[in-house]
């Protein structure tokens, strides 16, 4: 512990944002990181409590307290506050293969478990993860290092997200031959075309591919395994193989009038603007991308990727944006059945909120409220929506909380595009069917439980595909266990170190 009093000597400061007004006027990131003077006495913050649950990655009351990485949170901090940045970014590597994507794009599950966070601000761990690995970038610790040593098993990967690219990374550091498999133009899977330019600049993803290319790791690219190659032969040509697809079926909307054109999912929104960015210089070309520009908006979904459509559409010039969120708004406190150090179930104004609000000026959410038809213009196109309000009621039967219509509470309003955020229900069935392995009811690959072997013999599976749609950081671990288990499988035993 680098300064006893540093929590009460120094305030959190966190890195900070480009005011909404501002930054709506492009699509790049928009933190100012702070010098490394003030990032180091963040670091002072640090308490290294007795019992860090920063690092933990428990289950409390149905939810995770901690970083589920276990990253080693107090060591780090400890260590850039004495300025010993490469041994800082050493531990921070140790558990986490990609911190340049959750320093970004983690909702900060360390920070909410932060002991300091009990009775005052937490410590900016998230910032400091972040200042470290940019650090490391700027100085050549992050610099490639292929294993000198290769053992001839040769693993493919298919898909790039998250997981499989955690997967691939161990698994060639143990010196295997991984082929990572994706059906998209570039790696990165829901990194690159899921997560807005905003919240995770591409060229950091690209980045990273580079130099896990340079350590030996294959990437085939826009190569759809189940369609274009056959699972047959992959099996036949690798020794083992790990389905990292995702959960890439949205959850959609059951309603009159869902045919109307004007109406998208999420996912097909965000990559659309992401590609024509690409594809123009960081300029958004007129019908190159699915477009929100002078149109009254409603986004249905309230999690992470709804405000991301918020904020996408407002970048766009939208006219209107009005987000639905089915349940009701969640407490601005804690409340005391949502003690410390449970995940603060507490009502979050995220960025695209607060950029709605400095344009519109309104919160854009809705609360209790779906949409219960569709309507069409002459012409087939989306003009408008009914909406209606809802009520918690509980099953006679099941004893199940349920959200149900309220009778006679319907009204109208302007939408000419809809882009459902509504979640997704697990893999596609095209991957599961050709390589032959089970899934279960919420159609996720099944497996033996804290188990990633399938019953195919030889294939695993991990990530989004395995547990369902969950966070970045829920995903790299995931991978980081499926590498250990397939390395032992491999070689009768391994050393792979996952925490």
């Amino acid at each position: 512990m680098g300064k006893p009093t540093g929590f009460m000597d120094y305030e959190r400061q966190d890195k900070p944002a480009e005011s909404p007004l501002e930054r709506i006027k492009h699509f790049n990131e928009f933190h100012t990181p702070l010098s490394k003077e003030e990032q180091e006495l963040q670091g002072a913050r640090c308490m290294a409590c007795g019992v860090p649950f920063c690092q933990s990655g428990k289950p409390l009351a149905g939810m995770a307290s901690g970083c589920p990485l276990h990253n080693l949170v107090p060591e780090w901090n400890d260590l850039i506050y004495n300025g010993n940045w490469k041994e800082a970014y050493l531990r921070l590597k140790k558990t986490n293969n990609f911190p340049e994507f959750t320093s970004r794009v983690c909702p900060a599950l360390c920070e909410n478990a932060c002991t300091c966070g009990l009775n005052q601000e937490a410590v900016a761990s998230k910032s400091n993860e972040y200042a470290i690995i940019e650090n490391a970038y700027e100085m050549g610790y992050a610099k490639a290092n292929p294993p000198k040593v290769r053992t001839g098993k040769k693993v493919a990967v298919i898909g790039s997200g998250p997981s499989g690219l955690a997967a691939a990374d161990l698994l060639n550091r143990r010196g295997h031959q991984v082929t990572v498999f994706e059906r998209e133009d570039k790696p990165g899977g829901l990194l690159r075309y899921g997560i807005p330019n905003m919240k995770l600049e591409k060229q950091v993803i690209d980045r990273k591919i580079a130099i896990m290319e340079e350590e030996g790791i294959i990437f085939q690219t826009g190569c759809n395994v189940g369609k274009d190659v056959k699972a047959a032969d992959i099996l036949k040509e690798y020794d083992r193989v790990i389905l990292a697809c995702g959960a890439s079926n949205p959850r959609d909307i059951k309603a009159p009038g869902r045919d109307a054109q004007g109406i998208y999912f999420a996912v097909d929104f965000l990559k659309s603007t992401t590609k024509a960015l690409w594809a123009n210089d960081m300029k958004l070309k007129t019908g190159s991308y699915i477009s929100a520009k002078g149109k009254n908006v409603i986004v249905i979904g309230g999690g992470d990727t709804g405000n991301d459509c918020v904020g996408t559409s407002i970048r766009h010039g939208a006219k209107s944006v009005l987000q639905l969120e089915m349940m009701p708004k969640a407490p601005d406190e804690r409340t005391p059945l949502n003690p410390w150090p449970e995940w603060p179930r507490v009502c979050k104004t995220d960025y695209g909120q607060q950029e709605a609000i400095a344009v519109f000026g309104s919160d854009p959410r809705v609360y209790t409220t779906t949409v219960k038809e569709f309507v069409k213009d002459k012409k087939g196109n989306l003009c408008k929506a009914v909406l209606i309000k809802l009520e918690s009621k509980t099953d006679g039967k099941t004893g199940r909380k349920m959200m149900v219509p309220v009778e006679g509470s319907e009204y109208t309003v302007d939408a000419d595009l809809v882009l459902i955020a509504a979640g997704f229900l697990g893999s596609q069935d095209y991957v599961t069917k050709a390589f032959g392995v089970e899934v279960n009811e919420r159609t996720n690959v099944k497996t033996e439980a804290g188990k990633y072997s399938t019953n195919v013999k030889d294939v695993f599976t991990a990530g989004d595909m395995h547990r369902g749609q969950s966070l970045v950081v829920w995903a790299i671990r995931e991978g980081r266990e499926v590498a250990r288990e397939v390395d032992e499988s491999l070689m009768g035993y391994t050393n792979l170190y996952i925490q």
